[in-house]
């Protein structure tokens, strides 16, 4: 599902800065990034048994190269996603996020963006 109206589509910022505030912000850069596109993951945490969240960050690069370190990268709508065990995680509305989850990763999101907005890139 996308996290419309966090504010932090359409940020651009240097991928060294996204990287470092990302991380101290407790996302993991994913592992499968390529030459124009990245994505960072939250786990968040579910009082819900058995259900596991995730919030993912992408963008891509304006210019510059992912792997090399020197992107400039727009960061687009947030996902959350739901976790299902053995395929992976999906995104769809279709979903059911309680309203408790969607609060949360909103709520995340604005936060992390009040931080990139700070180190945008002009």
């Amino acid at each position: 599902m996308k996290l419309e109206g966090t504010g932090i589509d359409g940020l651009v910022i240097d991928i060294k800065r996204l990287t470092m505030i990302m991380e101290s912000n407790g996302f993991i850069l994913g592992g499968s990034w390529d030459y124009e596109r990245v994505s960072y993951d939250y786990k968040v945490d579910s009082p819900e048994k058995n259900k596991t969240f995730y919030i993912r960050i992408q963008g891509y690069a304006l210019e510059g190269d992912v792997d090399k370190g020197n992107a400039v990268i727009q960061l687009v709508t947030p996902l959350l996603g739901k976790h299902h065990y053995p395929h992976g995680v999906e995104y769809g509305e279709q979903e059911g996020f309680s309203s408790s989850i969607i609060d949360k990763a909103t709520n995340l999101v604005k936060k992390l963006q009040e931080h990139v907005a700070e180190h945008q890139t002009t």
